[in-house]
């Protein structure tokens, strides 16, 4: 059948034309079984061919559609059927199919009116086309027939006339009833009196012949009611035929007669013979018959099982009665209880012994055995009732009964073949009653639940399932309630090891189920107890590496839910070793998305609106990587290392396979590592995730973008550069260096792809960075209440020095065990000095930016240790004194391996503005004596005054090699006019600025930067050093008058002499005799 169906195409056709041709092929059976399974199977292939609607949910909602449509076509058009069905009715008929929500109103309205258009023709079997020649005959013998009946019928309606005529003295006009209908209105008016006549005789008299006739009668009215629908009624008869049993607790079972017995035996016929109408009485009569078992164990002189011994004996004697007697009590014993011996005893047995013949025994079976013939809306009444008697059984503290609970299990056994419309409703009563009873105070209760559930599920999980229907998911959802719920060592372990022997044993079959599977193993994971978590991760560990080897493409539904719940046991920091082996198995994880995406693409589920492409990064790569973005943010330092190590090398892995639009995705869930929102509160927490954490994914991030430049640089560079921003903006020197070191990484491996939009970018993105972290308070702050604070000597003896550069960390710690001064101004202002001082720790970090984003331009534009290198071969060369042998490497290390190469003037002019800034600032802040005095004495402070010296000489120094570099660039031919305008702008200020300094030791740190600008100009050609050299020679006459390094001074002299030779005031070079520099 299954290939049958698979054979027909339903693509692109509407979910009626779709039916009426999957019925028009074959006559449908008339087993309700065999519908069931065709309507399943119809269902599962219309949504297998119609992947991308988005109207129905799942299998499930098309499966009872179908249904409903041909519930619809059947009464609308069977002669049969008088009250036809209305529209309003049907729509409410299909109420909460979707997945618990509606389908469209008009969706529905539009069905049935094509219905009652035209009604869907099945195939008609041969057995119902008569030949015509038959039919005359077969005609006139009905109509023989049917004159016969009514000749009969007439001739009895007169007897009966006449009889009643005679019997009755008044004289009204008697009307015959001539159609079963006319029986309601009867019954109606006479079943008040009825009953009271019948409960008389039952009460009163103990004839049994009287008393077989009451009960004969009373059958019979429960019989009119039902076949009339006659709610009330039936009640109060069921209920008077319930009392008559002596069975319930208002009555005393010792007073147990022949007639009481009979009352048993009448309630458990009615019970089998109308069964599918006895909806609300089933409670009566359930009662009874769960009386009725605990009767049998006093007749046979067994006593209740599931009672603690123990404790019934000790609470039995507090209240002054004999031991084992209290479980009598509902059935009326009370009163006799305390007083009797043996013989009433015996006789009490005598008395309901009866209880316990065979017949009764196996009547009472018979009615959970035959409650496979109930109808779907009986069985349901059935199964609801049977739960509320077990809730009253087990609501007992001390002497719960599982004789109902039992009986719930075993009629799923056999209900379990109904039609999935049928046994869905049935469960939804019976799981939601496991869900109570799993979560039962009492142990022993929650155990044998439990058990009853595991083989429930065995049995139901042979059945397997088809592709796109929840009905496993259904079934399993009891043992994630009582997991969440009940938190019992003992049953939570019990819970655990019977889905781990479902898994074992079904794992084949097992489908929607695994949802369920894996929530019972998410809640297990962050519990306590090694053992429940240990073998909950076993079997989640067997699951992950063989099961979905074998049923990957069964389980994709809840591949997430699998990743999640290994998730869950990375994140239960109290069992280390078991989060390091979970993010193994996530690991593993990603490798059969990888190698089988194509079962991921094929899948096809309630996530129709996802293109098939997508359903790779949907369903596979983005829970693994957001599940471990969640265990960085969740985890300790040591399983968040772990974390994202494996969360980029899967990147790195198999990034080549993703699309551009799936690592916009993925970034905004690395970028969650930086969220501020979600950062530690501590703030030593907080500096520890930064330091670690945030370092770590910065280095990360750069490397897989460099790894994937092309798919990401059109995408994420401008994130990625804001990222590195918000880095460097952080009170965290550790981050702040590692944002610039990245920076610099990211643009001297991949500068050589950049194109001049990117170049734009990249710049833009450091003049940022520049003005952020630009240290301007320290020219702006004064302190609070000047004058006395000048009086105020050494208040701080924290170890800052702006030229070491602490971090932020030493200098919180240290501030804690700051000397105090002799003077005790201190202790009125401690507020404002904390607040000063945090202040000053976040102005350090930005002094310490400043330096690494000069050295950052450095490094990018010449390449990393090109500008020290050179350094170094000038002093070398001074020392020697022969500056032009050096002429040629000076020139020819950088330009190969820099960014120059790649880099506009524009650019390079911006990245200059910058730098000229910087150092101007610095300047600025060496120059005022007066601030750096005040900022001294408020704390911020080495040993010495703060100042900015390495800012101001390596910013100078960087901007003179790129001008000069500029200046010595055939392809900027046009532009050296400019640069040497501002070359000679720029040195002109510098030298002057050098010579008004009054510090020895400022003085020193202009050593190399005087040597760089010397250098570079005595290399250039004679046209381009003569400008230079008549606009610094005032300025370097003035240096002579300085005690210089000897180095200096040898490349001073060089200079001297090639002013005398290029400006032809001197004999020619050649003549002049060479002296080593003194």
């Amino acid at each position: 059948m299954y290939c049958y169906v698979d054979q027909l195409d339903f693509c692109g056709r509407d979910f009626v034309s779709a039916l009426r041709t999957f019925l028009e092929g074959f006559r449908l059976p008339g087993e309700a079984q065999k519908i069931d399974r065709l309507m399943e199977k119809f269902a599962a292939r219309y949504l297998e061919c119609n992947q991308g609607q988005t109207l129905f949910a799942s299998a499930d909602t098309a499966y009872v559609l179908a249904y409903s449509i041909i519930m619809l076509t059947t009464d609308l058009h069977s002669p049969q059927v008088k009250n036809k069905m209305t529209k309003e009715q049907y729509i409410k008929m299909n109420r909460g199919i979707n997945d618990s929500k509606d389908l469209p109103e008009e969706y529905l309205s539009s069905i049935y009116d094509e219905i009652a258009g035209k009604k869907i023709a099945m195939k008609e079997s041969k057995e119902f086309s008569i030949t015509p020649k038959s039919t005359k005959q077969s005609v006139a013998s009905e109509k023989q027939r049917r004159l016969l009946y009514n000749m009969e019928m007439e001739q009895m309606a007169k007897t009966a006339k006449a009889l009643m005529e005679a019997v009755s003295h008044a004289q009204a006009p008697f009307f015959s009833a001539t159609h079963l209908e006319h029986v309601r209105p009867m019954f109606k008016l006479a079943w008040t009196p009825l009953l009271a006549a019948f409960s008389v005789g039952l009460q009163d008299c103990d004839d049994p012949d009287v008393a077989s006739l009451c009960l004969e009668g009373i059958r019979c009215a429960i019989r009119i009611a039902c076949i009339f629908s006659m709610q009330l009624e039936r009640d109060a008869y069921v209920q008077a035929l319930a009392r008559f049993t002596l069975l319930t607790a208002s009555s005393s079972i010792t007073e147990m007669k022949q007639k009481n017995i009979d009352t048993i035996k009448t309630l458990i016929t009615v019970a089998h013979t109308d069964g599918n109408y006895l909806g609300n009485s089933w409670h009566e009569i359930l009662r009874c018959i769960s009386q009725l078992e605990l009767a049998q164990l006093i007749g046979t002189g067994v006593k209740t099982r599931y009672i603690s011994g123990v404790v019934r004996d000790r609470e039995a004697s507090i209240r002054g009665l004999p031991p084992g007697t209290e479980e009598f009590m509902p059935l009326g014993l009370g009163n006799l209880v305390g007083s009797q011996d043996k013989r009433q005893m015996a006789h009490i047995q005598e008395s309901v012994g009866e209880t316990s013949s065979q017949s009764v025994v196996v009547a009472v079976d018979r009615i959970f055995t035959g409650s496979t013939r109930l109808d779907g809306n009986a069985i349901v009444d059935f199964v609801r009732w049977l739960c509320a008697v077990s809730m009253d059984e087990l609501a007992s503290a001390h002497q719960p009964r599982m004789f109902s609970l039992q009986k719930i299990v075993e009629i799923s056994y056999y209900n379990m073949n109904r039609i999935r419309l049928q046994w869905s409703r049935i469960w939804q009563v019976i799981g939601d009653h496991f869900n109570k009873v799993g979560c039962n105070p009492n142990e022993d209760v929650a155990i044998f639940a439990v058990d009853s559930l595991r083989q429930l599920s065995m049995k139901f999980l042979e059945k397997g399932e088809l592709a796109n229907f929840r009905f496993q998911k259904d079934f399993l959802r009891p043992f994630e309630h009582i997991m969440k719920k009940n938190r019992s060592p003992t049953i939570r372990d019990m819970v655990i090891r019977c889905v781990a022997q479902m898994v074992n044993s079904q794992a084949a079959n097992i489908r929607s189920g695994w949802k369920n599977i894996f929530s019972v193993f998410h809640q297990a994971a962050s519990d306590h107890d090694e053992t429940i978590v240990e073998l909950a991760f076993q079997t989640t560990g067997h699951i992950v590496m063989n099961t979905f080897k074998e049923h990957f493409a069964a389980a994709i539904d809840s591949f997430q839910d699998a990743v999640k719940c290994l998730s869950e046991f990375v994140c239960n920091a109290a069992f280390p070793d078991t989060s390091m082996e979970a993010i193994r198995l996530i690991r593993h994880c990603a490798k059969y998305v990888a190698e089988r995406p194509q079962a991921l693409r094929e899948y096809t589920s309630d996530d129709m609106n996802v293109a098939p492409g997508d359903r790779v990064w949907v369903r596979g790569w983005f829970p693994i990587l957001f599940e471990l973005s969640c265990i960085i943010n969740r985890c300790k330092l040591d399983v968040r290392t772990r974390g994202l190590t494996v969360m980029f090398e899967i990147m790195k892995s198999y990034g080549h396979t993703f699309e551009k639009h799936w690592w916009h995705d993925l970034f905004r869930i690395v970028f969650r590592i930086f969220d501020n929102m979600k950062l530690p509160e501590q703030q030593t927490e907080k500096t520890e995730w930064m330091t670690t954490t945030c370092n770590h994914a910065l280095y990360a991030i750069c490397d897989v973008f460099t790894q994937f430049y092309e798919p990401l640089s059109e995408i994420l560079l401008e994130d990625i550069f804001t990222q590195l921003q918000w880095c460097v903006k952080q009170d965290n020197e550790q981050l702040a260096r590692s944002g610039t070191n990245c920076l610099e990484n990211l643009v001297i491996l991949n500068g050589e792809k950049f194109s001049p939009e990117v170049w734009n970018v990249t710049c833009s993105c450091m003049l940022e960075i520049f003005q952020n972290t630009s240290p301007h308070v320290l020219l702006t702050w004064r302190p609070a209440g000047q004058d006395e604070d000048a009086a105020d000597g050494k208040h701080f003896d924290a170890d800052f020095d702006s030229q070491s550069q602490s971090s932020y960390d030493r200098a919180l710690s240290e501030r804690g065990h700051s000397q105090m001064s002799s003077d005790d101004t201190w202790k009125g202002k401690s507020n404002a000095r904390v607040s000063d001082q945090r202040l000053f720790a976040g102005l350090l970090i930005k002094c310490v930016v400043q330096l690494e984003l000069i050295q950052t331009v450095d490094n990018i534009v010449f390449f990393p240790a090109t500008s020290k290198k050179e350094d170094a071969e000038n002093m070398a060369a001074a020392q020697r004194d022969a500056l032009e042998e050096s002429e040629a490497d000076g020139e020819d290390s950088g330009p190969d391996q820099g960014m120059y190469r790649h880099m506009t003037s524009a650019h390079l002019f911006k990245l200059l503005d910058c730098l000229l800034e910087s150092h101007n600032f610095a300047k600025d802040f060496n120059s005022n004596n007066e601030q750096r005095t005040a900022l001294w004495r408020a704390g911020f402070k080495g040993k010495s005054k703060p100042n900015l010296l390495k800012q101001e000489t390596s910013s100078l120094a960087c901007s003179l090699r790129i001008l000069f570099k500029m200046y010595s660039d055939p392809k900027l031919q046009d532009s050296w006019p400019d640069i040497q305008t501002r070359l000679l702008l720029v040195c002109t200020e510098a030298l002057s600025y050098f010579i008004s300094l009054t510090s020895e030791s400022h003085r020193e740190a202009w050593n190399s930067l005087l040597m760089l600008l010397l250098t570079r100009t005595l290399r250039l050609p004679d046209d381009k050093f003569k400008p230079h050299a008549s606009c610094y020679y005032p300025h370097l006459c003035e240096m002579m008058q300085f005690d210089l390094i000897p180095e200096l001074r040898a490349v001073l002299r060089r200079f001297f002499l090639r002013i005398g030779s290029v400006f032809q005031i001197a004999a020619p070079e050649g003549a002049l005799t060479r002296t080593p520099a003194s």
